[in-house]
């Protein structure tokens, strides 16, 4: 449903895409992450037919960005980081309107708006003119508007942004329900912990380059395996803590009120651990073990590059 290839996008002297190359099947999600700069909106605004690529090519639903822009704005649903809705009426005629725009009937915009109005948690606001609504209310209307023509392909661009956490949740939810009837979703984000959710392809972008992609799981494999963490109840059990599980051989890094312990992800270290502190002389302990997240590869990734 996306597909790009050798992608490169330059304003003046400045390179905000470069021989980006990248895809994502019917039914998934496709994260962009990166700093601010990195090439992730003008990237969406290629794939939404609002503005040209320089040079490569690029196709959404099947139909090129450039040649057929017509046939793939029919496909598509798009929420920026703004919210792009007419404050002087009401929510229930913003999303009227649209419906109307893509040429539904009187009645079917009306079940529409309705329908979408429910499941954004507006109803109550939805006789309401937006200029009252709260930032979050817009965000949310927004969103709503974005899927009132049933897109194929809905390009969310930072789309929870100002939203509260249950507003969040909610869009998660909306976004998984979107995917399990077939829509494709292209997805930048600032929140590392929404691609990781969310996700099914990560794409890293930096200074217009992809510098890394791949499953959410396989970026993380690649950042480091997992850690053990020791907290003793009692801090002055730390140090002995350290020295029974070097005395198994184990590599520690240790701080006043814990020991970490790298353990790879295929290994019994976690026994070995747990074998050598029941014969260490300490009292109790909580023994926690962590995955490495997306915070850790995009630090990595970003670290690697300076």
């Amino acid at each position: 449903m996306i597909e790009t290839t050798g992608l490169c996008r330059r304003f003046g002297a400045v390179r905000a895409l470069e021989d980006v190359t990248l895809s994502a099947p019917r039914g998934s999600v496709l994260g962009l992450l990166g700093h601010n700069g990195a090439g992730k909106t003008t990237l969406v605004n290629i794939l939404a037919t609002l503005c040209r690529p320089s040079a490569g090519t690029a196709r959404v639903a099947g139909f090129d960005v450039v040649g057929q822009a017509r046939q793939v704005r029919r496909r598509i649903g798009v929420t920026g980081q703004f919210a792009a809705v007419d404050e002087q009426i009401c929510g229930r005629d913003n999303l009227v309107l649209i419906a109307r725009l893509l040429g539904a009937g009187r009645a079917e915009a009306r079940r529409r708006a309705d329908e979408l109005l429910e499941r954004f948690g507006l109803t109550a606001a939805a006789g309401r003119a937006v200029r009252g609504y709260s930032g979050g209310m817009r965000r949310r209307l927004d969103l709503a508007a974005s899927l009132t023509g049933r897109p194929e392909v809905l390009f969310l661009d930072e789309p929870t942004t100002g939203l509260d956490p249950e507003s969040r949740l909610t869009t998660w939810d909306v976004v998984r329900d979107l995917v399990r009837d077939g829509t494709t979703v292209v997805l930048t984000t600032q929140y590392l912990d929404e691609a990781d959710r969310l996700a099914d392809t990560v794409t890293v972008l930096a200074d217009g380059r992809v510098i890394a992609s791949g499953a959410p799981a396989d970026l993380k494999a690649k950042a480091g395996g997992r850690t053990a963490a020791v907290r003793p109840a009692d801090a002055g059990d730390v140090p002995l803590a350290e020295a029974a599980l070097r005395r198994r051989g184990l590599r520690t890094h240790r701080d006043a009120a814990a020991v970490s312990v790298p353990v790879p992800a295929a290994s019994g270290d976690l026994g070995l651990i747990v074998r050598a502190l029941d014969e260490a002389p300490i009292g109790p302990y909580e023994l926690a073990l962590t995955e490495p997240t997306l915070d850790d590869v995009y630090l990595s990734l970003m670290g690697a590059r300076r």
